[in-house]
């Protein structure tokens, strides 16, 4: 089996999203491989972030628009050279997460796509769809799901 080139790993922001950055990092360190580290987010003005944060509360890094994606880029890229990974890009992307990482998977010629556990074991993950599982249909390159949340 030959070593992945080129990782893609997503993330929200949320603690368990960079557990599975930590995790990607660790493969592409070991192996040399560059690592993608994507954040998806709608852009919107401040009174449409501000009324998401009232309504979210505790899930309010569920962020639209790209100042707060800038810095939870700059976050995964400290945990993910903390983890082993040497060449890292960050990548802002406009749109939905599943498509998104889909369509930056294809443009990157990505030889795996990581992305963490959160929502696929939820009746709400199993009604309407949840990342891992849209991205593991979906996707025309490996998938690691890492088991992030139990």
């Amino acid at each position: 089996m030959t070593a992945y080139r080129t990782i893609v790993v997503g993330t929200d922001g949320s603690d368990s999203s960079y557990v599975a950055v930590e995790k990607a990092a660790s493969l592409a360190g070991a192996a040399g491989s560059t690592l993608i580290v994507a954040c998806a987010y709608y852009p919107t003005d401040d009174r449409d972030v501000a009324a998401a944060s009232d309504m979210l509360k505790d899930e309010a890094y569920q962020v639209r628009g790209s100042a707060p994606t800038n810095e939870i880029l700059r976050t995964a890229r400290d945990k993910a050279t903390a983890a082993g990974a040497t060449e890292i890009v960050e990548k802002a992307i406009v749109g939905e997460p599943v498509e998104s990482l889909l369509d930056l998977v294809r443009e990157t010629q990505a030889d795996l796509l990581v992305v963490g556990n959160r929502g696929l074991n939820t009746l709400a993950g199993r009604l309407l769809g949840s990342v891992p599982s849209d991205v593991a249909r979906k996707s025309k390159s490996d998938v690691l799901i890492v088991h992030t949340v139990r």
